[in-house]
């Protein structure tokens, strides 16, 4: 092969690459493009730098911001950080967290008044379809476990009414699972409960296939009959 053949190769080579890589910068470009039509512009969101508990007052170091997708922000989230340092979180957040004006203790955020005495924030992993797509903290919800079949068929029932949701974050179902009930879970949820309802709640999901938010309208304060199971009877 004399030289002037192998230059004329390596400028086609050289031209074939420089081709390829247009078009696969043209490609990225058209797909990025996409993803911002579908999900919006990215936009800055607060979230915990790492666990947070409930009550805990917020400091600098608590809390960093991120940039997301327009469509994944829930409704309430915070912009910027600088605006919740000093603010009382009224429910654990877990670390990347997006932080809401509900989650403060503010008596001017609608779900957001902190706990009184007597209440408890419970962590609870539930389902409840696209139904709790539009649950935003303050919602009020009623809780349905529907347990395992053991000696006989297993039950579904109306565990708690009317309680409040004070934070919700989606999970994948499989995710630090323990149980069937963590497995067969799409989110986690936080309610705001007296004692005695925790500590019926947490009875009733250690025998639960599932437990289940139904978001109540805005207004439904009605509350039916007491559970149809007992404590003593999980």
């Amino acid at each position: 092969m004399t030289p002037r053949v192998r230059r004329r190769r390596g400028f086609l080579l050289l031209a074939l690459s420089l081709a390829s890589g247009a078009l696969a910068a043209a490609q990225v470009n058209g797909h990025v493009s996409s993803v911002e039509r579908r999900a919006g512009p990215m936009v800055p969101v607060a979230v915990a730098a790492h666990d947070l508990r409930a009550g805990a007052r917020l400091k600098p170091g608590d809390l960093a911001v991120r940039r997301v997708p327009a469509g994944y922000v829930p409704r309430g989230t915070l912009p910027s950080a600088s605006e919740a340092v000093g603010g009382r979180l009224v429910a654990p957040l877990a670390a990347g967290g997006y932080l809401t004006a509900q989650l403060l203790g503010s008596e001017s955020t609608g779900g957001g008044r902190p706990l009184r005495r007597g209440e408890r924030a419970l962590e609870v992993a539930v389902r409840g379809g696209r139904a709790l797509d539009a649950a935003t903290p303050g919602t009020r919800v009623d809780v349905v476990v529907s347990t395992e079949p053991r000696d006989g068929p297993g039950r579904t029932f109306v565990a708690l009414q009317g309680v409040e949701l004070l934070a919700l974050r989606p999970r994948s179902p499989g995710r630090d699972a323990d149980n069937g009930t963590a497995r067969a879970a799409s989110a986690t949820a936080t309610l705001r409960v007296t004692l005695k309802q925790a500590v019926y709640l947490s009875a009733a999901e250690n025998f639960a296939r599932e437990v289940r938010l139904l978001p109540r309208p805005p207004g439904d304060r009605h509350r039916g009959d007491r559970p149809a199971v007992s404590a003593g009877q999980l």
